[in-house]
């Protein structure tokens, strides 16, 4: 057996590991003191504005005590890990040849489910001529368990996993987790000050006005000057830029069917997620923030017991790839296909959920 076969059977077996973990020290491409921006969130409710996702540990009142801020969430470092299966420029790559590729034709644009919010129960897909199909996977999952139908056609689903809360509210829970945190952060400001080319209103060129919306509305479109003052900033980071992703390996054994029949199922599910935790991909998030692995730090990986007893673990990303293909190929990878998107169906959901109407079931 190759490493990643001997690791694969004992992840699998009842009474394995809890968890693969990783901790992966970043810092910033231009250099480890250098600003980033992490992302910013909307307003909370009951007022405030809109900012950053900074935690105080310890008394916020306090201006020492540490803050941590979110520099990537959950749901958006799934997003950016679920798009390496897919085609490049519509050619097979070897990650896009372990997922079948599903397409949904919706007026003249075409959608990868790979690149849906929701993946498999992402309105684009149940509204498509895929929809009553899927809803037939949700619901074998949902009564007992068996996540077989659901792999063949979005397999990665179960990976990063998927709620489908306005049908079956069948949950498949997420069984690859990672986030990126940056500790012991300052938040900064920054000011901004727009000057027009022209003075539009002393050449005549646009009315002069006393009215301060007017002069407002004047300066957003660019006539007037435009002082910004005291917006996001970034942050700098006097501690550790850190991503944390762990693989849960006890969420993977509870996918059905049970017993040897679903080996193959659960062997082709841990060979997609150990390719994705594994792949080194870059990490340019948004503007001013590209962080690069901090080369005094090495990744740290670990397996996990549930006695909380950790073992030092070293991955071999082209090993899990080849486990990967293995995998997929004893499981069966499900066809692909271009869907087209069913406007009479989402229009009539639309009409039914402003009368209060129960829909009825599609496909049935």
């Amino acid at each position: 057996m190759t490493t990643w076969e001997g690791l694969a059977s004992e992840m699998l077996a009842s009474g394995g590991p809890a968890a693969l973990v990783c901790r992966q020290c970043l810092m910033p491409a231009e250099g480890r003191d250098a600003v980033i921006f992490p992302p910013t969130f909307a307003a909370p409710e009951g007022g405030g504005k809109a900012g950053y996702n900074i935690d105080v540990l310890g008394d916020p009142a306090d201006p020492k005590a540490p803050r941590v801020v979110i520099v990537d969430t959950v749901g958006a470092q799934a997003n950016r890990m679920e798009p390496l299966f897919k085609k490049v420029d519509g050619e097979d790559s070897p990650l896009a040849r372990l997922v079948p590729q599903i397409e949904i034709l919706a007026g003249n644009r075409t959608v990868s489910l790979l690149d849906a919010g929701h993946r498999a129960a992402d309105a684009i897909a149940r509204y498509s001529e895929l929809g009553p199909r899927l809803r037939e996977a949700f619901d074998s999952y949902q009564a007992t368990g068996d996540a077989t139908e659901l792999a063949k056609i979005a397999p990665t689903s179960l990976v990063f996993g998927a709620w489908d809360s306005r049908d079956t509210q069948a949950k498949l829970p997420r069984l690859v987790a990672s986030t990126i945190r940056a500790y012991d952060v300052v938040e900064l400001k920054r000011s901004a000050q727009y000057n027009p080319p022209l003075d539009y209103i002393g050449l005549g060129l646009i009315d002069d006005a006393d009215d301060k919306k007017v002069l407002d509305t004047a300066s957003e479109l660019g006539f007037r000057h435009a002082p910004a003052g005291g917006t996001h900033g970034g942050v700098v980071v006097r501690g550790e830029i850190r991503r944390e992703a762990i693989l849960s390996l006890t969420g993977l054994r509870t996918i059905g069917p049970k017993g040897p029949g679903g080996d193959t199922l659960r062997r082709y599910v841990l060979g997609l997620a150990l390719v994705a935790m594994t792949y080194d991909r870059p990490h340019d998030l948004r503007q001013g923030c590209l962080l690069v692995a901090d080369p005094e730090k090495p990744a740290q990986w670990e397996l996990v017991s549930h006695d909380g007893t950790r073992r030092p673990f070293a991955p071999d990303a082209s090993a899990a790839l080849a486990f990967a293909q293995a995998a997929a190929a004893g499981f069966g990878v499900g066809d692909s296909r271009t869907v087209a998107f069913d406007s009479k169906a989402a229009n009539e959901a639309i009409k039914e959920k402003i009368g209060g109407k129960p829909r009825g079931r599609r496909g049935g």
